[in-house]
């Protein structure tokens, strides 16, 4: 909004010796100004001018140093732009005074002849932080607060505000007053009513507070008061705190979410403003758009894990990233670590411990929240490790009839969920005792996940419609539900992904899909499913809202288990196998496939694990016994060196390097035995 003349008088302090001058100070809000003004923009006047009748070269005197009113054409910030120069000033003015620029944010305000706000939004801004209740409530409609309704939530907010604030003052009868006479007036829903008047029972402060999630008066409860009467002052007139602030973080986020390849360090948030930056200064800068360079993403292989004799169906990283597990036909299980080096061709890897004590192929396996214990399932039977010893702890007592397909730890660490093909679900306490249960679920689970957030159990399998027999044509019509039309006695098979409330065991969902469902995981923000379906699909699920967010498509499955996974930064990437030999990398956000991996020998990448500490590396295991993990381009360059791990020789060692070429494929061996 422009400087009025009595604007120009206040914040430039005229005096009747300089005819031309004034002095730019501190900036401070000015005496008057219209509050009718739409917008906050005066009558059409260009930048600079005002209805003060102050000439173009007028100047304000700074420092000793003269500063000239500048008067510019147009009203965008440039010839070519879209951006409105006055809001854009308005918003360097805020952005200057927020940090504590006050001279420069008076200087230039002088110079542009915009002013930030009005008077009354100042004034109003201190009514509420010093607790003057009934001139904040006048000057609501001074703010342009017009719509009943608006006014009338605005008014019940301050109210609350007073009435909790006697209430910490142990003043129930002045609360009480203002219950009946400003709360109750404004017809409020009956239950808020009801609420606000049971805090008069409240046994002490600490109980009020508890009750109503706030702090003292002196603390940030009027602050957050006033970011909640924000809402209804137009933004032109009262605008938002940190306003600039959070259109250049609305556009790092977009620069971030364009770049499909992204994978730098993790997002910190921003106190008290819900946006996020990233905590590399590298990573993103205002000076440039963000771009991540394609060869930093994990798509070679460093090195070959060879130690399983049959094929790999799965393999889970410890929670550290340091130890890598894997399971395998050949019914054993594999415990390897893999040093934190950077640098592929010098990091150390080795087999750690070999799990033997396994009387049939092991499918599914869970490392403990410590990563103290590793679970195994192999058929029916669930077997419990010492992750740090190696030693065998006991096989739990049978509770399973059919082949276990999933086991889970609860992430807050108190026990862990098994699934099977049995239809049960259940969950063990760390120990290995059995807690609860689902008792018979309506699928075959052949898997299942725990959201991060411990509040929904999401499982998929095959559901068996109940079969009712066909009693014969009535009418000209077939009356056998759940069984095939003038096939009497024949089941319906369908498969589902049900989601249910891990504290109730109730589903909240159950979703009828076609194809097999080999494998479901969770977002880390709780909020979504990825499940692996045939024939060649994996969907992305919204678990708030029960829909399909979208199909990733490329990948070859059609008869075996595939498991597929959330990865780097934030889980910006969808790994999967597939029965192609081939590892394939979407974006998430927008399902671009990014990249399809080769490497492995014949037969299917059966899993994919991305590790939890290193957002640059994941491995994968398959058909061919192998585990091979990937990373980004050392020093930059397409080849690398390969480090094939394999079984220990008698002094402990056994691991070998080769060197590969461009495309995967050996070009030497290096017989160097370390």
């Amino acid at each position: 909004m422009r400087l009025s003349e009595r604007d120009d008088e206040s914040l430039l302090s005229i005096s009747p010796s300089m005819a031309n001058d004034a002095f730019a100070g501190p900036s401070t809000p000015s005496t008057s100004a219209n509050p009718g003004t739409s917008n906050g923009h005066s009558n059409g006047h260009t930048n600079g001018a005002s209805t003060s009748g102050l000439k173009e070269g007028f100047s304000v005197r700074k420092s000793g140093k003269s500063v000239t009113r500048v008067s510019l054409p147009g009203k965008t910030l440039y010839d070519d732009s879209l951006v409105d120069r006055e809001e854009f000033v308005r918003l360097v003015i805020q952005s200057l005074r927020e940090v504590g620029y006050i001279e420069s944010a008076a200087t230039l305000e002088a110079e542009s002849g915009y002013e930030m706000e009005l008077p009354q939004v100042s004034d109003f801004r201190r009514y509420i932080l010093d607790g003057l209740w009934g001139e904040a409530e006048d000057a609501l409609l001074q703010l342009g607060v017009a719509d009943h309704d608006a006014l009338y939530e605005a008014r019940f907010l301050i109210s609350r505000q007073k009435y909790l604030e006697l209430l910490e003052e142990d003043d129930t009868t002045a609360a009480l007053h203002v219950l009946r006479t400003e709360i109750t007036p404004l017809n409020i829903d009956t239950e808020t009513l009801h609420f606000l008047s049971s805090l008069l029972m409240c046994a002490d402060t600490a109980d009020l507070r508890q009750r109503v999630n706030w702090d003292d008066s002196p603390g940030s409860s009027r602050r957050r008061l006033l970011s909640e009467l924000q809402r209804f002052i137009p933004s032109s007139i009262m605008i938002p705190p940190r306003r600039f602030s959070t259109l250049l973080t609305q556009a790092l986020t977009y620069q971030r979410q364009s770049c499909i390849y992204h994978n730098g360090p993790t997002p910190l948030p921003i106190p008290g403003s819900g946006s996020s930056l990233t905590s590399s200064s590298s990573a993103f800068s205002l000076y440039r758009d963000h771009l991540c360079d394609k060869n930093a993403f994990p798509r070679i292989t460093t090195m070959i894990l060879e130690g399983h004799t049959d094929e790999v169906w799965n393999l889970k990283w410890s929670h550290d990233g340091q130890f890598l597990a894997t399971v395998s036909k050949d019914q054993t299980a594999i415990i390897w670590k893999v040093g934190p080096e950077e640098d592929a061709a010098t990091r150390e890897c080795s087999q750690v411990f070999v799990l033997r004590d396994h009387e049939y192929e092991v499918g599914c396996l869970a490392w403990s929240i410590d990563d103290k214990v590793l679970l195994t399932g192999a058929d029916h039977v669930i077997t419990r490790w010492n992750a740090q010893t190696g030693a065998c702890m006991g096989k739990l007592p049978s509770a399973h009839h059919e082949t276990v397909t999933a086991l889970v730890w609860l992430p807050d660490g108190s026990g862990f969920i098994s699934g099977a093909l049995d239809r049960k679900i259940i969950l063990w306490d760390a120990d290995g005792k059995q807690r609860d249960n689902w008792g018979t679920t309506a699928i075959r689970v052949t898997d299942l996940a725990v959201t991060p957030d411990l509040t929904r159990v999401v499982a998929v399998g095959m559901y068996h419609v109940p079969t009712v027999p066909n009693p014969g044509p009535h009418n000209g019509a077939d009356s056998g539900t759940g069984a095939a039309a003038g096939t009497p006695g024949v089941s319906q098979r369908e498969t589902r992904m049900i989601v249910y409330d891990l504290a109730t065991k109730q589903p909240e969902a159950s979703i009828r899909l076609e194809g097999e469902l080999t494998s479901v995981s969770i977002s880390q923000d709780s909020r979504y499913a990825l499940v692996n379906h045939t024939p060649d699909e994996i969907h992305l699920w919204d678990l708030n809202t029960a829909r399909l967010v979208r199909k990733l498509t490329g990948q070859r499955q059609g008869n075996h288990v595939i498991r597929s996974c959330f990865g780097g930064v934030d889980g910006n990437f969808v790994a999967s196998g597939s029965e192609d030999a081939n590892v394939y990398i979407w974006h998430r956000d927008s399902g671009a496939l990014l990249e399809v991996l080769s490497g492995h020998g014949r037969g299917s990448v059966n899993a994919v694990a991305w590790n939890p500490r290193n957002a640059r590396m994941f491995a994968s295991c398959s058909d061919d016994a192998t585990v091979r993990i990937w990373e980004s381009e050392p020093g930059g360059t397409f080849s690398s060196d390969i480090a094939r791990i394999s079984e220990p020789d008698s002094k402990g060692k056994g691991k070998t390097r080769e060197r590969w070429d461009a495309t995967g494929g050996r070009a030497h061996t290096s017989g160097l035995t370390l």
